[in-house]
């Protein structure tokens, strides 16, 4: 009966820090940017959340051994690593929301923001989905999944179970990645921006020169032509600086000062 009850004892410990590891991964891999796409079934969400789960957990036993059967220390645990695992996930959906943002202004002053502009669950233009999808690969090929469950374990060092973040740290994490993400989408428009700004200036000059000429049907294919050849150009290091971040957020994600 003692070995029974010592059996007993240590199923309650394994699935109880299964069950407090759940909490926090489960929100990260419902918006880990590929795996948490509105196209992936519900189902296989939620393997993945159970796989990563159970392999986070192994690295963590010791310290989510259970030390009290209080109900209302249970709701709090389930609160609190919902939400933190909340904030893991949208820090790393702001990367790809980076991207896409990168691609739709770079379409809009190259005038292709219509072309396949409704393809895919999120309406983007075609090249906000070309460096979404080619991103989401070399996410993959690189293992960045992999490194997920790498940091989800690091993130107990810093937010050990059932500790409460304080609201002054969490709205300025907020703040830094939201106004990250939106430089680094405009840091990858860069170049987009400048062609369109030189563009309009010499179509503005050649039109003040010649005002009878219609520049405009002469000005849409170069610009539509010289952005198709800045895609071709540089999306290779485009992708190279997001996945440059995308890791450097992975490796230390909690911390303002990367």
């Amino acid at each position: 009966m003692t070995e029974f009850a010592a059996l007993l004892d240590l199923t309650n410990q394994v699935l109880w820090a299964h069950f407090v590891v759940f909490l926090r991964v489960a929100p990260a891999m419902a918006l880990f940017p590929g795996l948490g796409e509105q196209s992936i079934p519900v189902r296989f969400k939620l393997t993945l959340a159970l796989v990563f789960t159970v392999v986070v957990t192994p690295a963590l036993a010791p310290d989510l051994i259970k030390t009290t059967n209080s109900i209302t220390v249970f709701v709090q645990i389930i609160f609190i690593e919902t939400g933190i695992g909340t904030l893991i996930g949208i820090g790393l959906r702001l990367f790809l929301l980076a991207l896409q943002t990168a691609g739709s202004i770079a379409a809009q002053v190259t005038s292709l923001s219509q072309i396949l502009g409704s393809a895919g669950v999120t309406p983007l233009p075609a090249m906000g989905h070309l460096l979404a999808i080619g991103a989401l690969t070399l996410g993959m090929i690189l293992g960045l999944h992999v490194h997920l469950a790498t940091m989800l374990v690091l993130t107990y060092d810093v937010l050990p179970t059932a500790m409460v973040p304080s609201a002054n740290s969490v709205a300025q994490w907020g703040i830094h990645n939201v106004a990250a993400a939106f430089s680094l989408a405009f840091t990858l428009a860069a170049p987009f921006v400048i062609v369109s700004v030189l563009y309009n200036v010499t179509l503005g000059v050649i039109n003040r020169a010649m005002p009878q000429m219609m520049v405009v049907f002469i000005g849409a294919p170069v610009i539509t032509l010289t952005g198709l050849f800045l895609l071709f150009l540089l999306s290779p290091i485009m992708l190279r600086l997001w996945v440059e971040g995308f890791q450097a957020f992975m490796i230390n994600p909690f911390e303002i000062d990367r």
